[in-house]
């Protein structure tokens, strides 16, 4: 009865039986291609990039913003948007500060209150957006500017350090892999199982590629986008933990693009932005993606200004990929 009344499921993500044959679509194999081609590129004439510091500094730094890029992926599909995200992280990060170094508080109980609070806010914007039916980028305008002043006001502009040794993991490494990268590997196959093999990863699919259709087959319409987006708020306070542990300190000003990363990587992994489309593993790839490209950049010795345009013309070359071919699929049926 799902299926005759929402069109959309037919682009549901792959069942477990056929992820190998979606990760070698043309798409994901084209994205890899690319990245192989990085890669070797980088390994040629970019200055100590295949150093082991430099490669565990870009796994470590991918996977800050890889989580994100995860939730993101869903909100997306879910035909939604959140530019909130790096404010959040910095909220989160600066309430670390204040809750144990100011307030006491231990460390398990501030991380459980910063969680919960990201989740508060995300799930707020959600109900706004279906509530009201703002647009989602507007909600999460106006939270990308208020939680970022909140997070300064907070800390009153300044970082706070935390004394001891701030949870080892959250910045320790297992035989020599950052622990953050570790998180982003577990991050991923719960989002793709969640995505591929439940009910509700087939419903955020159905929301995303027609909401009318999908609310008259009884899926709850505001309940997915309340949910997508919490989980976007919890990623997001999960890497304000992971980067509050590497500083040692609470900083309001951590997170800084943060949101044009985790939603860069979603879309050249090949997430619609119309919604309905998208898939976890071209959002890993587009995450080692953004990664290398932003690390090979700098060890090039590239102007900072000129770094945004490549990234700029990277993100609107995805885009324009991923509006050709939903035409074709269009005139094809």
């Amino acid at each position: 009865m799902l299926a005759d009344s929402v069109p959309a499921l037919t682009a549901r993500p792959a069942s477990g039986r056929t992820v190998w044959r979606r990760i070698l679509e043309w798409e994901s194999l084209g994205l890899l291609a690319v990245v192989a081609v990085i890669f070797v590129g980088l390994a040629l004439f970019a200055p100590n990039f295949l150093t082991k510091s430099n490669l565990l500094n870009v796994v470590q730094q991918s996977a800050f913003f890889g989580i994100i890029a995860l939730a993101m992926t869903l909100v997306i599909v879910a035909g939604e948007i959140d530019i909130s995200v790096g404010s959040q992280t910095a909220l989160t990060s600066s309430l670390m500060g204040v809750l144990i170094t100011n307030d006491g508080w231990p460390v398990w109980m501030a991380c459980i209150a910063v969680i919960v609070q990201a989740m508060i806010f995300g799930a707020f914007s959600g109900w706004i957006r279906s509530r009201f039916e703002v647009p989602t980028f507007i909600v999460t305008l106006a939270l990308y500017m208020a939680l970022r002043g909140l997070a300064m006001l907070v800390t009153n502009t300044y970082s706070i350090p935390i004394s001891g040794k701030f949870f080892y993991w959250g910045d320790g490494r297992v035989a020599g892999i950052p622990i953050a990268a570790i998180y982003f590997l577990v991050a991923f196959a719960v989002f793709a199982f969640v995505a591929r093999n439940t009910v509700f990863g087939r419903s955020v699919y159905a929301v995303g590629g027609n909401a009318r259709s999908a609310e008259m087959s009884g899926i709850k319409v505001r309940n997915v986008r309340i949910i997508v987006l919490a989980l976007c708020g919890l990623t997001a306070a999960l890497t304000g933990l992971l980067q509050t542990a590497q500083l040692s300190a609470g900083a309001p000003t951590i997170g800084v693009g943060l949101e044009f990363n985790a939603i860069s990587a979603a879309i050249i992994g090949g997430s619609s932005l119309a919604g309905g489309r998208g898939a976890l593993v071209g959002t890993f790839i587009g995450v080692l993606f953004v990664a290398m490209l932003g690390d090979g950049m700098v060890l090039l010795g590239i102007n900072p200004y000129a770094q945004n345009v490549v990234q700029g013309v990277v993100v609107l070359v995805a885009v324009l990929v991923n509006v050709v071919r939903a035409n074709r699929v269009a005139l094809r049926a």
